[in-house]
């Protein structure tokens, strides 16, 4: 629903903020909607608040006034450096739209204009009005014939004149831990409130009654909804009448108008004049507070779509689209391939770090022999001699564990330290108790597996040839 708002100063020059006019004035509208790409910046200057307060309360810092209270009050959000683009300041009236079509057409000529940024005090925006109209405000009745006015500048200043006025109360930015998309270009935000005010004033007006009332008759041009082209000869003779009391440039805009208005619906009709009926909505929004919530909602739908499919009732059923549920599915899918990859890594290292204490554990077997010896020639079984080596390797073991575990608590300091002024996040880093003590354990086992052989070997050599050897 588009809530039709003008600059406050309307006496010197006519300009609605919204929907706001600066691409029209630049020639660029049409190619704009086609394009669907400058028709986005159009609709982000002015926005809505949260209905929920509190939310609003974290999503948004104060940086003065307040926060809106009335329907008729607004509020402006900047970005995180207090800025907004030329573009706000232009769709708002705050700069002339008409340097800007001057500059714009320097530009396409090929000349240099030269820009200089232009600041604000955050209290030359509080109390600043526009004036608001209704979309049913634009049309006029005249005998049984309403007529579309809005390009009567008389007739659009009368209404102003006696316009509700909006004003601006307060100056936000998203908070730290907002959720809030930040954007440079900058938001004048309004409460539900106002959007509710303006459907109940659109549902109350004169020309959608008798649109509600006479629901087979297109109460814009006074012809049934049909499909078939308009005719100036299906026309009544009081809007014969008034059309020949027309100007030629006045009766061919008529004209124009009804050749559009002739394909339109009663529906269609009613959504151009702003009616909206509350009890019969389009879409309804639900917001999970977590995905475990989402889950449920999920879960909830689908034990709905199979009641109905029992029951014979497939018009019934809701289609839907899980896309946080895809996405987290994707994102987990990367990530458990790029944790395979890893783990793919720590085996093949872990495999090499273990034949490598198998070595060494070999080596210190051959350099120990004549020891060997000696503690089998003083009564030492073959169990004692392994049981030696295998002690030396757990120790080994759990001290590497041990030392590797302090040294990543130790790294896991400063990696959060750096992480954190990066992007904000704390705690990214840490080791939980049970996953250290796992580590060393694994360390240990792993260690000693590695030294069973070489300590089997030196419980098997020969206690006479051991002695002998040098």
């Amino acid at each position: 629903m588009d809530i039709q708002l003008y600059n406050k100063d309307y006496e010197e020059d006519i300009v609605q903020v919204n929907p706001d006019t600066v691409l029209d004035t630049l020639g660029m509208a049409e190619m704009a909607k086609m394009s669907g790409g400058m028709s986005i910046m159009m609709d982000e200057v002015w926005g809505e608040l949260f209905e929920n307060d509190e939310l609003n309360d974290k999503m948004y810092d104060i940086l003065t006034g307040r926060m809106p209270e009335k329907f008729n009050e607004v509020v402006l959000m900047v970005d995180e450096n207090n800025q907004i683009t030329d573009y706000v300041l232009y769709a708002l009236g705050l700069k002339s739209q008409k340097e800007l079509k001057e500059s714009f057409d320097k530009v396409m000529n090929g000349e240099t204009i030269e820009t200089t940024p232009q600041e604000f005090t955050l209290d030359e925006f509080i109390g600043m009005k526009f004036k608001m109209l209704l979309n049913t405000d634009y049309y006029d009745k005249k005998g049984s014939v309403w007529t579309y006015r809005k390009d009567d500048k008389k007739f659009l200043k009368s209404l102003l004149d006696k316009a509700e006025e909006i004003e601006i109360v307060g100056i936000i930015k998203p908070s730290d831990d907002s959720l809030v998309t930040s954007t440079t270009m900058g938001k004048v935000l309004y409460t539900k409130d106002l959007e509710r005010y303006v459907i109940e004033k659109n549902n109350d007006a004169k020309i959608v009654k008798e649109q509600k009332e006479k629901k087979d008759t297109n109460v814009l041009t006074g012809l049934k909804f049909s499909d078939k082209e308009f005719s100036v000869r299906d026309l009544s003779p009081e809007q014969q009448r008034y059309l020949a009391s027309l100007s030629e440039e006045e009766m061919a805009e008529v004209i124009t108008r009804y050749k559009e208005e002739a394909s339109a619906t009663y529906e269609s009709t009613l959504e151009a004049l702003g009616a909206i009926d509350l009890e019969k909505p389009s879409s309804i929004n639900i917001y999970a507070k977590s995905f475990e919530d989402k889950d449920a909602i999920k879960n909830l739908i689908k034990d709905y779509n199979k009641r109905e499919e029992r029951e014979d009732r497939e018009e019934n059923v809701i289609n839907y689209s899980d896309l946080v549920g895809m996405l987290m599915s994707s994102v987990t899918d990367i990530i458990n391939i790029i944790s395979y990859v890893l783990i793919a890594f720590v085996s093949i290292s872990l495999i090499v770090s273990s034949i490598m204490i198998g070595i060494i554990t070999y080596i210190s077997v051959l350099e120990r022999t004549k020891e060997i010896g000696i503690l089998r020639a003083i009564g030492a079984s073959k169990k004692d001699v392994s049981r030696v080596f295998n002690a030396e390797t757990l120790i080994v073991g759990l001290f590497s564990g041990a030392l590797g575990i302090g040294i990543t608590l130790l790294l896991n300091i400063p990696a959060n330290i750096v992480i954190e002024r990066l992007t904000d996040v704390s705690g990214l880093c840490s080791l939980p108790l049970i996953g250290g003590i796992i580590l060393i354990l694994i360390s240990v086992i792993l260690t000693v597996i590695a030294g069973l052989i070489p300590s089997r070997m030196a419980s098997k050599k020969d206690p006479v040839e051991a002695l002998r050897s040098e």
